[in-house]
């Protein structure tokens, strides 16, 4: 492994943020059930602790969504590798992502969610990265703007490693 990693994101600011928004969405969502969609893998260790801090009763599952492979940028086409478990009819819905950037994924995704009819449909994610957004996505819930570095830690990954860091860090290959 060649590659450096510089912290751009602590763990205590991390940390802090993800309780901010767990009370945030708390609010917002106070006297309902939220159903939460964590799109795998990088989303799962944003999720848990998401999850951990909210004050309302919530159920999970999960996806799993790729137009990466191994590369650094989208290639574009996006492949459901793992869908729901369980219908999302009816369902106050949040989709939880890791990061954001050219919005191509989280478009389509919020299309498809979006004709399986739930009650409400909104998306937050950890790290968002505007200027990379090619397609338009309405995000309701942002933990961090970054610039456009290639980032890994908590849950993002380089060729499937990094994921475990508790920061987040900018690569430099």
């Amino acid at each position: 492994m060649a590659e450096t990693i510089k912290v751009l994101i602590s763990e205590e600011e991390i940390d802090k943020r993800i309780k901010e928004l767990a009370a945030e969405i708390s609010k917002a969502y106070e006297g309902k059930s939220l159903h939460m969609i964590c799109v795998l893998k990088g989303g799962v260790f944003f999720m848990t602790e998401l999850s951990k801090h909210m004050t309302i009763p919530v159920s999970i599952d999960f996806m799993s969504v790729s137009s990466y492979g191994d590369a650094t940028v989208s290639s574009g086409r996006v492949k459901i590798v793992k869908d729901l478990d369980e219908s999302i009819e009816g369902k106050d819905v949040l989709i939880v992502e890791d990061i954001i950037d050219s919005g191509r994924t989280l478009s389509y995704l919020l299309a498809m969610l979006k004709n399986r009819m739930p009650a409400s449909l909104k998306l937050c994610t950890l790290l968002d990265k505007p200027d990379r957004r090619e397609m338009e996505v309405d995000v309701d819930y942002t933990g961090f703007k970054i610039p456009d570095a290639f980032v890994v830690g908590y849950g993002l990954d380089y060729k499937q490693i990094y994921r475990n860091l508790p920061y987040i860090g900018v690569v430099e290959l």
